[in-house]
């Protein structure tokens, strides 16, 4: 049995052309335009690309976005400065300082920085503590662990009870997502590069959520037949046939995994697309919560 492809490009359409429709009931009903303010500090091309795409989109759905591109020798100060004027600007509803910082830059003490109501990241550490503990809810859930939890929706995967691994332990996707699963009463375990027999916990795995940074890690050999599995991510294997002589592939063996899973994130067209989607939905958040408290 061929596992069901998890589309994340058309759930992310979806959801984006929900937010443009939200963003165009609330210029016609009170003059407003939320407005999305990106801080890029240098000119690395991968962050450069990650904003510019970011951009586009905000433009799709009528979002405002106000892009601040920063030398890449700027102070702390400097740059701490940029993001308190952005926490004092009315039209700015959310705030994005693109990572990672050059290494000079106190990368916790930039977030911490950040408004706690325009954090439409999700990593101030208020949110991110909300995140942990049970009862509590944050005002903005991280972009990426959030889209993970939609495409789990939208696939019809039952996350209530199941058993669930996370391998990865990042503080931008691994534990965000594990700290949601749990919320959402799944059993999780992390796992990491010093766990002992990895497939051990794959198998037993109801969902694999795989956000560890290792070409194609996980194989079909190493998961439970009808498991959901969620790819975050994205790696470069040489491919002469292509024009740029390698293409993207995932954490996941893919050809081996969708012959044993019940259902499966591809790379690219999964999880990617899903990260700026939900970014826009917390524009939108942040601007609904300005309404409300003006």
């Amino acid at each position: 049995m061929t596992a069901k492809i998890i589309n994340g490009q058309e759930i992310a359409a979806e959801i984006q052309a929900e937010v443009q429709e939200a963003v165009e009931a609330m210029q016609a009903k009170y003059g407003y335009v939320p407005g999305l303010a990106t801080v890029l500090v240098g000119e690395d091309p991968a962050s450069s690309t990650y904003v510019r795409m970011k951009q586009k989109r905000c433009a799709e759905v009528g979002i405002r976005s106000i892009g601040h591109s920063l030398p890449a020798d700027i102070t702390q100060g400097d740059l701490e400065k940029v993001v308190a004027d952005l926490n004092a600007d009315p039209e700015v509803n959310g705030i994005l300082v693109q990572l990672p910082l050059p290494s000079h830059l106190d990368e916790e003490a930039v977030l911490n920085s950040i408004d706690l109501g325009k954090d439409v990241d999700g990593f101030h550490p208020v949110n991110i503590g909300r995140l942990a503990m049970k009862g509590r809810d944050p005002l903005f859930i991280p972009c990426t662990p959030y889209g993970v939890m939609v495409l789990l929706e939208k696939s019809g995967t039952q996350i209530s009870g199941a058993e669930a691994v996370v391998l990865g332990r990042s503080n931008i996707v691994g534990l965000p997502v594990a700290m949601l699963l749990q919320k959402a009463n799944a059993t999780v375990t992390i796992c990491h590069s010093r766990t002992k027999d990895l497939a051990a916990h794959t198998r037993n795995a109801d969902i694999v959520v795989a956000a560890i940074g290792r070409r194609e890690m996980v194989t079909g050999d190493m998961l439970k037949p009808g498991s959901t599995v969620i790819d975050v991510g994205i790696n470069q294997k040489e491919d002469p046939t292509k024009k740029r002589g390698y293409r993207l592939v995932g954490d996941v063996d893919f050809d081996s995994a969708k012959e044993v899973a019940g259902a499966i994130t591809p790379v690219p067209r999964g999880v990617g697309p899903m990260t700026i989607a939900m970014l826009l939905k917390n524009t939108l958040h942040a601007a609904d919560l300005a309404l409300a408290n003006n």
